[in-house]
């Protein structure tokens, strides 16, 4: 068994056993501890880090592709939340007023 193997074997037990909402708990818990150690400003310098690395990576376009791509999403998301808060007939309710 692997290194790798044995970590998501262990990861796996303890996702089993404490749930999700642990992982939160300790991710909560170590950001605030990184936040206190380091200062707010830290996760920036490190974001602004990563964010080079992905773009020497994937190129200067890949963020614009992801964005769009998320946008879409979004969009997506908005037009089915309000076909679901219509009722079904409601176009044709509209329609029939508007011929009256």
């Amino acid at each position: 068994m692997t290194v790798a193997e044995a970590g998501r074997m262990g990861g796996r037990l303890v996702s089993e056993k404490y749930g999700p909402e642990f992982y939160e708990k300790i991710g909560k818990k170590g950001g605030s501890s990184t936040a206190n150690k380091y200062g707010p400003e830290f996760f920036g310098r490190i974001g602004k880090k990563g964010g080079r690395a992905v773009t020497a990576k994937y190129g200067a376009g890949h963020f614009e592709r992801i964005g769009r791509k998320g946008g879409q999403k979004v969009a997506d998301l908005i037009e089915r939340a309000k076909s679901l808060e219509s009722p079904p007939d409601a176009e044709e309710t509209k329609r029939e007023t508007a011929a009256e």
